[in-house]
């Protein structure tokens, strides 16, 4: 899988409000214009709450190094 700069990974993420679902980050990239890459690899996230922006990252680099 394709690594995801982090910056580039919250720009997409701009506007979320926390806590947030898998489902509602997905939907926030979309609506920020995140590619197939991005979306592809937050399809991979864990169904979870995620109370900040770097449970995301983490979550992320996580999928990223897997």
């Amino acid at each position: 899988m394709a690594k995801i700069n982090p910056i580039q990974l919250q720009k997409h993420l701009k506007g979320m409000t926390y806590p947030a679902s898998k489902q509602d980050i997905l939907t926030k990239a979309q609506e920020n214009g995140g590619d197939e890459q991005i979306r592809s690899v937050l399809q991979a996230l864990p169904e979870k709450q995620y109370t900040r922006p770097t449970d995301v990252t983490a979550a992320v680099k996580d999928i990223d190094n897997s």
